[in-house]
């Protein structure tokens, strides 16, 4: 019988608050590199208007647009989904996809990935990133190497899925952007990772 799947669900909507405090999370999905997310604009406030029955001499704080995110990771942690309002991001540990350094497939890795490419069609995605990690062990540059070949592998997989009418940005980033602590077996085994991340479409059409 399949792990019945873990599911957290964070959500949060952007509302007109007199006060916001971020909140840190320390394992809350996959790691967004700079430059690789983009969030919607939030919506125009009128600090006049007599609905928002703010006290005397209270002001807004800027308004701010959250994501409603949904991380989805099965039991031994092998695989992870996180949705958002914006984009897909499914993250797959290295040790089911890849021999100990290697970049060459498991056998069983290709529909692992084969699925992820079906999400891709489900989507209408036109751009994917695939980005490849390594946990802290070893020297950075061999990290950066393998990690990069392995994220290679899995952009080879998917594009001969999915044909040319899609454009992938691969990049391989070594031990940086961790998602769990290094200094534990199961943290670097979560840090090991293919990540694979579109934005999300119309999939109805």
């Amino acid at each position: 019988m399949a792990p019945t799947p873990r599911v957290t669900l964070v959500a949060a909507l952007a509302l007109l608050t007199l006060t916001a405090t971020p909140q840190a999370l320390a394992d809350d999905g996959p790691s967004a590199p700079p430059g690789s997310v983009a969030t919607s604009p939030p919506p125009s406030v009128d600090p006049t208007s007599p609905g928002l029955k703010l006290a005397d001499g209270a002001t807004l704080a800027p308004a701010k647009v959250l994501d409603i995110k949904s991380v989805v990771e099965d039991l031994g942690g092998e695989e992870r989904r996180e949705d958002t309002n914006e984009s897909v991001t499914f993250a797959l540990q290295a040790e089911v996809l890849f021999p100990k350094d290697s970049a060459k497939l498991n056998p069983q890795a290709r529909s692992r990935i084969d699925t992820i490419a079906e999400e891709i069609r489900k989507q209408n995605a036109r751009s994917v990133r695939v980005f490849g990690f390594t946990d802290n062990l070893g020297s950075y540059a061999h990290g950066l190497v393998l990690s990069k070949k392995r994220a290679e592998t899995v952009h080879d997989r998917l594009a001969s899925t999915l044909g040319g009418n899609v454009t992938f940005e691969v990049r391989g980033y070594s031990e940086d952007y961790p998602i769990a602590d290094n200094s534990t077996e199961e943290g670097r085994r979560k840090n090991r990772r293919v990540e694979v991340s579109f934005p999300r479409g119309d999939s109805s059409s």
